[in-house]
């Protein structure tokens, strides 16, 4: 759920920069830190980016200048012409026009042209809905090349439960034998010091321990979730809640196997199958 996008662009004397950060995050968090004035670009973010993201904490930042205008200046001709019948007025009609640069020292013949800021304002707003859409493709592409990541290194954690899965099950193959074998030592201790408990009865227990320290059952079901935790990153998209559920599957079989286990191989290979679960859970809390 990790990303980064950004988009410069300017027009109608503006120029903005369009930043956006996704880091990971339980359910979809979008904050946005917008100039005063473009709520409605903000308003298209939030309608936008559900339809492309599921999960992560999302940064959305814009950042806008106003370039300085350059003034445009006209003539006011009204008043000019007032200026001129009036130095008609007091010097006669054969008189000579008034100077050029005593015509300009008249306040109001030359002015400034007030531009319309309302409409290059909209015509901005409208520019950078377009720029949010190419950011939020550029975030998702950014999303997916590290998606590929991860799954690579997804793939190797699975790849390290499933060999110490099959270590498991070549140590798990010769536990009854030995919880035999310290049953009958037991056994023989037992009747020795009680020469009346009942050799039945003490078969029957004998049984039922060695039923409870059965692994295989565990080593099936980890294969299982070994599969299908394959079967989701093959099936793609949104999966990152159903891969956390699966780690958890993970966790309680690793951790009933090491309870169950009466070998001191098969605890170490336990613990270890523990280890890399935890480090599989980990990169699972970075894909959406």
């Amino acid at each position: 759920m990790t990303g980064f996008a950004r988009v410069d662009g300017h027009g109608d004397g503006y120029s903005w920069t369009f930043e956006a950060k996704s880091v990971n995050g339980r359910s979809l968090d979008l904050r946005c830190r917008l100039p005063s004035g473009f709520d409605s670009v903000e308003a298209v973010a939030r309608a936008e980016l559900p339809k492309r993201l599921a999960r992560g904490n999302v940064n959305l930042t814009l950042t806008v200048n106003r370039a300085q205008a350059v003034s445009q200046l006209r003539i006011n001709r009204e008043l000019l012409a007032q200026v001129l019948e009036i130095a008609r007025e007091i010097e006669g009609a054969g008189a000579a026009p008034p100077r050029l640069d005593s015509l300009l020292a008249v306040r109001g013949i030359i002015e400034p042209v007030e531009e319309d800021e309302t409409e290059a304002r909209e015509r901005v707003e409208s520019a950078l809905k377009g720029e949010l859409a190419k950011l939020v493709d550029q975030l998702v592409v950014n999303r997916l090349a590290e998606g590929a990541r991860i799954a690579e290194v997804l793939n190797g954690h699975l790849d390290e439960i499933a060999r110490l899965v099959d270590a498991a099950s070549a140590c798990a193959s010769t536990q009854p034998e030995a919880l035999r074998e310290k049953l009958r030592a037991q056994v023989a201790a037992i009747l020795g010091s009680f020469p009346a408990l009942s050799e039945d009865r003490l078969a029957q227990e004998a049984a039922i321990l060695i039923g409870k320290a059965d692994v295989r059952e565990e080593l099936d079901r980890l294969r299982a979730h070994i599969q299908a935790a394959r079967d989701l990153m093959a099936e793609g998209g949104a999966i990152g809640r159903r891969f956390d559920f699966l780690c958890q599957e993970f966790n309680r079989e690793a951790n009933t196997l090491c309870s169950k286990s009466a070998d001191v191989e098969l605890t170490r290979i336990g613990l270890s199958l523990k280890a890399s679960i935890e480090q599989l859970r980990e990169q699972v809390q970075n894909i959406e």
